[in-house]
């Protein structure tokens, strides 16, 4: 399993994205809401995010890698009946990568060094309700991954998000989940745990990111000091893998990631947070031939803005 920084989308710290994605957590809440106001219903939400990595040495070598992540994001939903509800997005990421002291190449000289990943993106999701209690959400996804190094006509990934979660009397909410992704050149199965649990009336637990190709959904204990701030402490393991020529050659990025988050209500429809994250345990590997490179702890910050209507 492998990961890039998707820190906050979530995929960099997407510090790869951020609490506030069309995630399972929001939908499962809007759909087990016993009602909804008509005139504050937003179907559609519009995130953009920008994260910085400081730079990292690539395993034995005096070469250094620094990362910088632009997200734009597109989603929206809309119930259908009282039991279904109906969902889209397509996004769009650049990610950035500045090689210093390059001598011959990464990865033992195996690769010309890339400048910038492009990534596209689009999804489904179809959510079922059958009670107050149960809620089901199955998601294909669509993603094309490369590096300007390569083209975009094998850089296609695909698969499919699939969850159940129970909702307790308390109101809280648990599931399980899984995906199935058939990413470049390798499938893989990947389980994560759904939650949003009120702890107290301040504490929250739940999922800060999207479960799919950027890694699970993670963890994030959130304070809410008030209706305008809330604050994030949180962990998850994020990946990014991209095509890096059209000989089919793949880099994956995997690494775990800590952030902290704040977080502030600028309106009812708008949203900004704040994040100050740490990467560590990353690994940079190259499929053809196998080759893998350490990369140094990092820190990070990043900033996000939301925007329903």
């Amino acid at each position: 399993m492998k990961v890039i920084p998707s820190l906050f989308q979530a995929n960099q710290l997407d510090v790869s994205s951020v609490k506030k994605v069309v995630k399972l957590t929001a939908l499962a809440g809007l759909l087990l809401t016993p009602q909804v106001i008509a005139r504050d219903y937003s179907p559609f939400k519009f995130h953009v995010s920008r994260t910085s990595t400081d730079s990292a040495q690539v395993g034995d070598t005096n070469a250094e890698l620094q990362r910088d992540v632009w997200r734009l994001k597109l989603s929206g939903a809309m119930p259908i009946n009282k039991e279904w509800m109906i969902g889209a997005n397509i996004g769009y990421d650049n990610l950035d990568y500045g090689f210093k002291n390059i001598d011959s190449g990464v990865l033992n000289g195996q690769v010309t060094p890339w400048n910038s990943i492009n990534k596209y993106s689009a999804g489904l999701s179809l959510i079922y309700r059958p009670n107050q209690n149960w809620m089901f959400m199955v998601a294909p996804k669509l993603q094309y991954s490369y590096a300007n190094t390569a083209s975009s006509s094998d850089a296609q990934s695909y698969g499919v998000v699939g969850s159940a979660m129970y909702r307790f009397e308390s109101g809280n909410m648990l599931g399980f989940g899984v995906a199935y992704l058939n990413d470049i050149s390798e499938v893989k199965t990947v389980p994560y745990i759904a939650v949003r649990w009120k702890i107290t009336d301040k504490l929250t637990l739940g999922n800060p990111f999207e479960a799919g190709f950027s890694g699970p959904a993670g963890l994030e204990l959130t304070y809410n000091l008030n209706e305008k701030w809330d604050f994030g402490l949180g962990t998850s393991r994020r990946t990014e893998r991209f095509l890096i020529s059209d000989a089919e050659q793949t880099i994956e990025v995997e690494e775990w990631v800590s952030f902290l988050r704040a977080g502030w209500n600028i309106s009812n429809k708008a949203t900004v947070n704040a994040y100050g994250g740490y990467f560590f345990n990353s690994e940079m590997e190259l499929s053809q031939p196998e080759v893998t490179d350490e990369l140094e702890n990092q820190a990070a910050i990043g900033l996000a803005f939301d925007i329903r209507f």
